[in-house]
């Protein structure tokens, strides 16, 4: 049985992941899930009980992976500055942001897990980021200079969406990154490719086990 409440969160975290560095990005560490279907099978059963979502926070997925590694080699883009890490996930986009020499970051994620992962996984990396559990699409983007976002196209619906927000986010002068493993909502039209990795993944997640994934950025 999974609690519905912080500590319940937190020791169902702590019982079903382990400490490992992700293998795109090995200065950083994260509570990851060994395995897909055992997690996934025991979130799935608790969903109709108290309304979990799938634990997309128990893996280093590889849009997330691929805009975390470029931020670490490209620390100008961040140092000093406010940014907000969009579906944050485990936290591994607003990690390297702050490793990367951040003023400030503010996690999102409509998921609660995601705020006790990244509790967790931020104190593994001695840093200190803010998360909001709100759904940020409901409004305006708050102020940032930065916005990140990993694997956000994955259903269309959503995608469109998140890419109208994120567009609202650079017009009001927001850098806009974005890590996409080659999703086929994701509207690679009218961006502009940063980077291209080769990100070591797993089949239980991807079609593939090393995923080729691009970091794109909406021009001014």
């Amino acid at each position: 049985m999974i609690l519905p409440t912080p500590e319940g969160r937190r020791a169902f975290i702590l019982e079903n992941t382990r400490v490992q560095s992700p293998p795109h990005t090995p200065e950083l560490v994260l509570r990851l899930a060994d395995e897909v279907t055992p997690i996934w099978r025991l979130t799935e059963e608790a969903l109709q009980e108290i309304g979990l979502p799938p634990p997309f926070w128990a893996f280093a997925w590889a849009g997330g992976q691929a805009l975390a590694r470029y931020v670490l080699d490209h620390p100008d883009l961040v140092a000093g500055k406010r940014v907000i890490d969009f579906a944050s996930g485990s936290g591994i986009v607003g990690i390297a942001a702050m490793k990367a020499g951040a003023a400030s970051v503010l996690a999102a994620d409509i998921d609660v897990f995601c705020g006790a992962a990244l509790a967790l996984n931020a104190a593994a990396n001695g840093v200190e980021i803010a998360f909001t559990d709100q759904d940020l699409l409901d409004a305006p983007p708050p102020p940032a200079d930065v916005i990140l976002a990993g694997d956000i196209c994955y259903e269309k619906p959503l995608a469109e969406k998140v890419m109208a927000w994120l567009a609202a986010g650079r017009a009001a002068g927001a850098v806009v990154l974005i890590g996409d493993p080659g999703r086929s909502y994701f509207p690679r039209e009218g961006l502009t490719k940063l980077a291209e990795y080769q990100v070591p993944t797993t089949r239980e997640l991807e079609d593939q086990e090393v995923k080729k994934t691009a970091v794109w950025t909406l021009p001014a």
